[in-house]
Parts: C-alpha cells; structure tokens; sequence
C-alpha cells in the first residue's frame, strides 16, 4: 500500500504520529509525510520522507499581523475554547452556541492553517494515489485530497477526543441549519466533485493511541493503538544510567508553550522552593528561557533542558508535568504516579479523566503554588492507592495492540473503505 501522513506544523502532534508511519514503512508499505515546507526537517528528523506541500504559514505568526492585534502575544486561556468545550459540557450543546463557535473556530483556526496545504496536497494525492491518508485532526487538509483521489483515509488522535464528540453534537442540533466547517468542508467537495459526509470532520476511522480508561468518545468507528513513545533524537546522559539514592520526582512542562513564547503557566520557582523541604530527588527538565528566570537552585533539583522522558520516567517515583499526551501516556507505561497541572485547550480534560482513573492527582496550573505541589508530591509517594492505579493504567496500556500489530487492521480497513 501507499500510505500518505499529514500533519499541520505542530511539533508535538507529528511526535505521536512517527511510530505508527514506521510500523507500516517496515512492513513493507511506501510512506510519505506532507506538511508545509518549513516542517520539512522536524518530518526528515524522523527518519521519514517529507512532502513539502503548498506555502508557509504560520499560524502563530499570521495572528498579530492582524491590524486589530498589533503586538499580540499568545496568552493561553484555561481550557476548551467554544465550540470544543461542549465536549466537556454537553448542556451548551444547542446550535446556537456551536455555530457561533465554530464560525470563530473555523475563520479565526482552521482555514488559516489548513488553507495553504489544501490544493497542494490535493494535487499532490492525485499523482502519487495514495491508498490511505492518515491526518491529526487539525490538518484538514488531509481528508479532502483522501476522498478527491478516492483513498481511504482516518484521523490520528493526539489526545481526547473533543473534535468528534463535538462534531456528533452538531449533526444532532443542526437540523438543516448552517454548519460552518460542514459548510466549509462541503465547498471543497464540491470543487472536487465528491459527495459530502461527516467524515471529512471526522475520518471514516479514527485511531486511538489513549486507553480505555482515557477515552472520551462520540458514535465513531474507533481503532486502538498502543502509544508507543518518541521525542525525537536524544541521547541518555550519564547521571540518568545510576539509580537514584532518593525517591526521584521529575518536573516537565512540554514543549508547545514555550515553542510559542507563551511561558509557562506554573511558577516553577515557587515549586522547586516547596519540593526543595522533601526528602527527594528533583530533576526538573525546563527550556532555557525558564532557566534564566530562577534566582535560586534548591540542593536537592537537577535542572537541565532536556532528557528522554522514556528514559527519565522509569527511574522516578512520580512525575509532575503539564498533563500533555505524550508525556502523560511516556510516564503512565512505566506505572509511575502523576501530578497533572493543565492549563489550556484539551489539558484539563485530559487530566480529570486521568484523575478519575485514580493514578493521577489534577491541580489547574495557576492554582499549583508551592505548597499545594508539595501536599500532592507527598500523597502521591505516602498514599498506596495511586501506585495500584497507575500499575492498572500501565497494564492496560501494555494490554493495547502495538503499531505493529495494527497494520494488518489497516490494511483491512483501507480495502474497505478505498473508492477507487
């Protein structure tokens, strides 16, 4: 099979996506990976073949050349943004409050992004045919070159989903009424002469890296995969290969913040203070800009600006972090205990769901103050229970079908679904 990947330029969602396009390339399928052409070396950094498609535009960078944001600076709001937020809410679910969301999200998010790849790939996808398309679900474009070629083609989740539980809540209350990113999606089937469906917001299949217990779902057809973790090239340095002398407590903030000059939303400062009274091991991982911003390293804190959290993770009695997907899912399939501090889009839901399971303690990052990390630091080493849950949330990971395993479930499910 052919097999064509798409992705807009977020680092951190084509992270999650590299093991399962090598799954497929080292069994034998031909694989290529599209983005804009600037992305071109964060795809080749994995080993992968790029597609450079279409022209750069980056999102982060068009907003302040708005006229109405001159010197804006992205400052992350607590949680989902309308109309994403129903997904966590479903009583605002009336078409009221999701077509003004999503005439917001689809003017102001998705067309900007997604505009500059869409005739490119399009183009592209009907020379090379691929078979199956495989796209995050922000790259739209990779659902209208799949059904313009006749590929069949899937989401890729990179954490809960909010955009299908969403999307089913529109269908349910539209009843004939305008649907602004159907209506967007629509215009491109008609260009292309294909019919319209949902599937063009929702894939005709959505693969699941998150456990069951993680889930949260809409009435889509959903294929699990086992999160296989990758941060890019990294090397094990020499301090992380002798075991710790103390319970060992990691302190990670990701990397989509500060990528885009946002800062972190925890004052790192006040908990290295806290977690510095602890009879603990702190290795805290923090870009070079947080570096610069602390005045005073406790005895007890490592501070370096990276290590492979694969690596990092086994040795630690429990992590404090951000709540991001690769992080999270790095640490829970080693069976460690975590400290959730999200702060904007999916981050808060993804936690209380992780706290729901029971392995995860969940704290909104402007109310993680020193102390309130150091009381959760302490239940999670003391307190039995979070050691059990997450044990339970590693089995089920480890209970997943591989990346591996998975592509003979594809290659079904590409025979079913190609229409050409």
């Amino acid at each position: 099979m052919r097999i064509l990947f798409v992705a807009n330029p977020e680092k951190a969602h084509l992270l999650t996506m590299v093991p399962l396009a090598w799954a497929l390339r080292t069994a034998g399928h031909e694989v290529l990976f599209a983005g804009q052409p600037a992305f071109t070396p964060t795809i080749t950094q994995a080993g992968l073949t790029a597609v450079p498609v279409g022209r750069d535009v980056d999102l982060w960078h068009l907003i302040p050349r708005h006229p109405d944001l001159r010197d804006w600076t992205w400052d992350p709001a607590y949680g989902l943004p309308a109309p994403y937020d129903v997904a966590e809410e479903p009583d605002k679910a009336s078409w009221e409050y999701l077509h003004q969301g999503y005439v917001d999200a689809v003017n102001d998010w998705h067309k900007p992004a997604c505009f500059p790849m869409i005739a490119a790939l399009v183009e592209f996808a009907g020379h090379w045919k691929p078979d199956l398309v495989l796209w995050e679900p922000l790259a739209l474009a990779g659902p209208i070159a799949a059904r313009a070629c006749g590929a069949a083609h899937a989401r890729l989740l990179w954490s809960t989903d909010v955009f299908g539980v969403t999307r089913r809540h529109m269908v349910r209350v539209k009843a004939g009424r305008p649907d602004p990113l159907g209506d967007w999606l629509e215009s491109y089937a008609r260009l292309h002469d294909f019919e319209y469906g949902e599937d063009l917001a929702t894939g005709r299949f959505t693969i699941d890296q998150l456990p069951g217990s993680l889930r949260m779902e809409a009435d889509l057809d959903y294929v699990p995969v086992q999160y296989i973790p990758y941060g890019g090239p990294a090397a094990v340095p020499d301090w992380l290969t002798a075991p710790p002398r103390r319970p060992r407590v990691a302190l990670t903030m990701g990397l989509s913040l500060t990528a885009h000059e946002a800062g972190y939303a925890v004052g790192v400062q006040n908990v290295l203070d806290d977690l510095a009274t602890l009879d603990i091991e702190v290795v805290a991982t923090l870009s070079g800009a947080e570096q610069k911003k602390l005045t005073r390293l406790p005895d007890n804190a490592r501070i370096v600006s990276y290590a492979p959290l694969h690596a990092l993770a086994p040795t630690c009695a429990a992590v404090i972090s951000h709540g991001g997907f690769g992080t999270f899912l790095t640490t829970a399939r080693h069976g460690v205990p975590q400290l959730a501090a999200p702060w904007d889009f999916d981050g808060p839901a993804f936690a209380a769901l992780a706290a729901r399971q029971g392995s995860t303690l969940a704290i909104r990052a402007d109310q993680a103050t020193g102390p309130a990390v150091r009381e959760a630091v302490q239940r999670l080493l003391a307190e039995p229970s979070f050691g059990e849950r997450a044990a339970a949330l590693r089995d089920e990971i480890h209970e997943m079908p591989t990346p591996n395993q998975l592509v003979p479930r594809l290659e079904e499910l590409t025979a079913a679904h190609r229409t050409r």
